[in-house]
């Protein structure tokens, strides 16, 4: 069965791939490019998933630099069940994402300028299939898979960071 959302997905992934605005992070692969995995520092102030269940901190690193974005998790081979990577984008866009050199199982949960969580999708290890939500977002934060619906993260849920509380007065 054909659901609207479906459809609706299709046609924006549709739209996304002609537009030149669409992110995708990909980095080029072959014996010139290090396989090894970038690690950022962990970010001083933990990132806070306000939902039903309450509060649930995270500990991330910040990727708002077009090099740390385009690596990401690649190659990385654990995350802590309170850990995860927060891309920043420097505006509310059309953003996508693969799991190209990414062995772990991801959550990937899309964002808006406000904080609001727009939706989580899951990260299949390896896939170059893209990743991408129904509308724009402003940052990404990937967790490990299973993560978003143990802690209650799930579209409408506020995330709170002095990272999007800049961006607020920011929308971009």
């Amino acid at each position: 069965m054909i659901t609207r959302k479906s459809l609706l997905a299709g046609a924006f992934g549709a739209a996304l791939l002609a537009a030149p605005a669409f992110v995708v992070s990909f980095v080029p692969t072959g014996p010139a490019i290090a396989q090894e995995a970038m690690k950022l520092p962990t970010d001083a102030e933990a990132l806070i998933a306000a939902t039903a269940k309450g509060d649930v901190p995270f500990r991330i690193e910040i990727a708002d630099e077009p090099g740390e974005r385009s690596m990401g998790l690649m190659f990385r081979k654990d995350l802590a069940d309170d850990q995860g990577m927060l891309f920043v984008f420097e505006q509310t866009q059309p953003v996508g994402f693969w799991m190209k050199n990414t062995p772990l199982p991801l959550d990937l949960v899309f964002v808006g300028p406000d904080g609001k969580v727009l939706d989580v999708l899951p990260g299949t290890p390896f896939s170059e299939a893209v990743i991408a939500p129904d509308e724009p977002a402003r940052f990404v934060l990937e967790l490990k898979a299973g993560t978003a619906a143990k802690t209650g993260i799930a579209d409408g849920v506020m995330l709170k960071h002095r990272a999007i509380t800049a961006a607020a007065g920011n929308p971009g």
